[in-house]
């Protein structure tokens, strides 16, 4: 992947190396579908209220090379009855070039899951779907948002301290 400015041309990177991140590899690392009040959880009624949360962590691996692990979890309840929890822990294992070391950590938690996202969400969709439920289709995730928002939140941990 090569950052692209606004002029659409390649921006070069100090030492003249162009960014770059390869995908060598994609696993799921755990999945996890429960659906405990079936058959009743799958008769119609009103809308559930669906909880989902999202994590991304990561683990240098030596040589620019990243493991980057999505967390997703969606909940789906009607009052206190549980429809469905779903669970997947979707990694990959990217190779990350070209990039200064003070940009690294932002780029590794922003491109790395935004490039995981549409498979972790295709997993959601098939394991809601064959649990007897429509397709959970999430909606794009915002992960530069997610980044400033969880460095924030360091941020403030770390003053409380």
């Amino acid at each position: 992947m090569t950052d692209i400015n606004e002029g659409g041309a390649a921006a070069p990177e100090e030492n003249g190396a162009m960014p770059g991140m390869n995908i060598l590899a994609q696993y799921i690392k755990d999945l996890s579908f429960e659906n405990p009040n079936a058959p009743r959880s799958l008769a119609q009624g009103e809308q559930p209220k669906l909880d989902i949360s999202v994590n991304v962590s990561a683990q240098p691996m030596g040589d620019g090379q990243f493991d980057v692990v999505l967390s997703l979890n969606a909940r789906a309840q009607r009052d206190d009855f549980l429809m469905f929890n779903v669970e997947l822990v979707y990694g990959g294992f990217f190779r990350v070039t070209g990039v200064p070391q003070e940009h690294l950590h932002p780029f590794v938690m922003i491109e790395c899951p935004r490039m995981l996202f549409p498979f972790a969400r295709q997993i959601l969709a098939d394991a809601t779907r064959n649990g007897g439920f429509p397709p959970l289709m999430l909606d794009p995730i915002d992960f530069a948002q997610l980044y400033r928002q969880n460095m924030m939140n360091q941020d403030l941990a770390e003053r409380a301290n």
